[in-house]
């Protein structure tokens, strides 16, 4: 099975040139924790609420002001929509995150897939755990 049959189609992008209270609201909107950052419909980055916080407003910056590319992280993890799911769910343990943006073959934003998404497609509640132990293990702990 390839992550093409359970990923979230028509994942959510903001710009880099849009200010942080704007990725903030859109965060609010879909009511989600990070957000891809794409110029058109390629991927550059992502931005967490997290990043919006610590980066910024931590640092007495104006999010009225300082632009999503200020704070971004790019060269961001990221699996193609052929993939199996077995091979990205590894991928995702080892690397320890949760969720990735999904891209077709010309690299191009397609969705994101999740760890919650992992376990309702396949119904594999021992891949789910086995992936979400390995994500919440300290860095550099599993084998």
């Amino acid at each position: 099975m390839n992550i093409s049959e359970v990923m979230t189609r028509g994942a959510e992008c903001v710009r880099p040139d849009a200010t942080l209270k704007e990725g903030a609201q859109r965060m609010k909107e879909l009511d989600i924790g990070c957000v891809p950052v794409c110029d058109q419909d390629r991927l550059i980055g992502m931005i967490t609420d997290r990043d919006i916080a610590v980066r910024s407003v931590a640092a007495g910056h104006d999010p009225n002001i300082d632009r999503v590319r200020d704070v971004m992280t790019s060269g961001i993890l990221w699996c193609f929509e052929d993939q199996e799911i077995a091979e990205v769910a590894e991928f995702m343990r080892d690397k320890q995150v949760r969720r990735l943006p999904v891209l077709n073959r010309s690299k191009r934003l397609v969705g994101i897939i999740s760890l919650g998404d992992l376990a309702v497609a396949v119904g594999d509640e021992c891949l789910a755990g086995h992936t979400l132990e390995g994500i919440s293990e300290p860095a550099g702990t599993h084998h």
